[in-house]
């Protein structure tokens, strides 16, 4: 049969960008997958790897020495690679995400200055919205940016940054004093270099050290520190003050979609693993998955890994043809983690004890599942997204 993440419509070209990232996975992130994260290892070398096949410049135009693909190829890509361990796709999210903002937002200079960079990983970024104390609520961010001359200074606290510490580029949002009367447009996007690493990177600008996380390890995970750091008043993005929580909302949404195939990913494998051990098991004279309770939970767990799929692909697609596509993209996110979450669980228990050893592939796919119920909006943020669309736009009597 075929497999149950195959999607129609590809070109040729695609095809052959997902063969080659599954061979990758096959071979090379697979088998340390387990060893690295459960050493919380930074995985330098896949890294080098994925700079070599082009991963990080997969959506970046050609003329920036990109490969140009679109976001559903991305996504693929991501679900490839979180198949293979999720921290992968962490570490190209937020490349990706701002390489979008840049791309959609940002003023020629910006775009000639870092998209290049960006598309052979020379240059890495990550994205910086939550604090300690906002959670989602993202108009009471009280990271303050003041303008002083040709610079704006800024103070504050930051948390959650994936690639807080190998990032050399930081999108970061930040409160000015554009709009004081409306909250959301008072906030300004910044593009921050500074250098990779822990410590003060930049004058101003310190990454204080890894929050140590459930899973999803491997990738580092900071918070990062600000005490009246300049910023030169061309690095706002877009040079557009007062526009950022738009454009960091118009980038989350690519987001979403990873998020989305990430939990497609690690269903998929979670589904592999069942699949095969319920063909090596044998209990009562036969092979486990011949048992009705078993074979009925491969085939639901299946299905969702299907479904989460085909929504994953459907929200890629509407994204990538332009326009709002909040809707899509959070019901997309917030169906695949929860299927994802109920299919790494079914497959734990098809494995039995042995899935509650490290020894096994599954238990690490279980500490990584959670997060997807958390990043890039919690189900319950997903779930008031869509909720408000549904009551404000569906159209009367339909």
């Amino acid at each position: 049969m075929r497999r149950l993440t195959d999607t129609d419509g590809l070109t040729e070209f695609q095809r052959d960008i997902l063969r080659t990232v599954r061979d990758f996975v096959d071979a090379e992130v697979l088998p340390v997958a387990s060893e690295l994260d459960h050493a919380d290892a930074y995985p330098d070398g896949i890294v080098t790897r994925l700079k070599e096949l082009g991963v990080f410049g997969l959506t970046i135009d050609e003329q920036y020495g990109g490969l140009g693909e679109s976001l559903l190829t991305y996504a693929l890509v991501v679900e490839e690679l979180a198949r293979g361990w999720m921290s992968l796709s962490g570490i190209i999210n937020t490349h990706f995400i701002v390489a979008y903002l840049i791309a959609a937002h940002g003023t020629q200079e910006q775009q000639d200055f870092f998209l290049p960079k960006m598309a052979t990983g020379e240059v890495r970024s990550a994205l910086s919205m939550s604090e300690p104390d906002l959670g989602s609520d993202v108009a009471a961010i009280r990271t303050a940016a003041r303008r002083d001359g040709d610079d704006y200074v800024i103070s504050g606290q930051k948390m959650w940054l994936t690639n807080g510490a190998t990032s050399s580029l930081v999108a970061l949002l930040a409160r000015t004093e554009e709009d004081a009367g409306q909250p959301h447009r008072n906030l300004t996007a910044f593009l921050i270099e500074k250098a990779p690493g822990f410590g003060e990177t930049r004058s101003g600008l310190t990454v204080p050290g890894k929050i140590h996380k459930l899973g999803y390890k491997g990738v580092d995970t900071t918070e990062l520190i600000l005490d009246d750091c300049r910023v030169p008043a061309n690095r706002v993005l877009g040079e557009a003050p007062g526009k950022g929580f738009y454009q960091f909302m118009d980038g989350i949404e690519v987001g979403r979609v990873n998020v989305a195939a990430r939990g497609c990913g690690v269903a998929l494998r979670a589904f592999e693993l069942a699949v095969t051990y319920a063909r090596s098991r044998r209990t009562f004279g036969k092979i486990i998955g011949e048992h009705q309770a078993i074979s009925f939970k491969l085939a639901e767990m299946a299905t969702k890994v299907t479904a989460a799929h085909q929504m994953m692909v459907m929200a890629a697609r509407r994204k990538a043809a332009g326009g709002q596509s909040d809707v899509e993209a959070g019901m997309a996110k917030y169906l695949a983690a929860e299927y994802c979450k109920e299919v790494v669980e079914d497959s734990l228990r098809i494995h039995g004890g042995y899935g509650y050893s490290t020894e096994h592939e599954i238990e690490r796919l279980y500490r990584d599942a959670p997060m997807l119920l958390i990043g890039e909006g919690t189900a319950e943020i997903q779930k008031m997204i869509i909720g408000r669309r549904l009551v404000r736009d569906y159209p009367a009597g339909a």
